[in-house]
């Protein structure tokens, strides 16, 4: 077994990702990383979002769309463990050889990846309606 390979393989091919010469590192890894990782854990995603709302006493179902959209993103910038917890079940899906580049610039890659987990809670966003409405 070689956990590389094994990870690489159940991951997604996005045909929609571009790769070019002129892509700085960053983006390629992004592209190549992030973006398959974050799609394969998309469903997990939702449903740690689902207890995360749960745990805080389900207030975002009585907001706007608008007002739901601006919880994600609080959620996701300012509640540091909820933040932790999300780049924790990205990098676990990292290889050794992806765990390496990502600690040359984590700090610009946690952007990318924290931006990316947004976008896919927020484009779930009609999931998050509670059975009982």
């Amino acid at each position: 077994m070689n956990r590389s390979t094994d990870l690489l393989e159940c991951r997604p091919q996005i045909s929609s990702a571009l790769f070019s010469d002129s892509m700085s590192d960053d983006e390629r890894f992004q592209n190549a990383t992030l973006r398959p990782i974050i799609k394969l854990q998309g469903d997990l995603f939702v449903e740690v979002f689902k207890n995360y709302v749960n745990k805080h006493k389900n207030v975002f179902f009585g907001l706007s769309v608008e007002k739901q959209i601006d919880y994600i993103e609080n959620a996701i910038q300012k509640d540091m463990k909820f933040r932790n917890s999300l780049k924790g079940m990205v990098i676990g899906q990292f290889t050794v050889e992806e765990y390496r580049f990502y600690i040359t610039n984590s700090s610009a890659l946690n952007k990318r990846m924290m931006h990316l987990v947004k976008e896919k809670l927020i484009s779930n966003i009609q999931v998050f309606h509670p059975i009982f409405v």
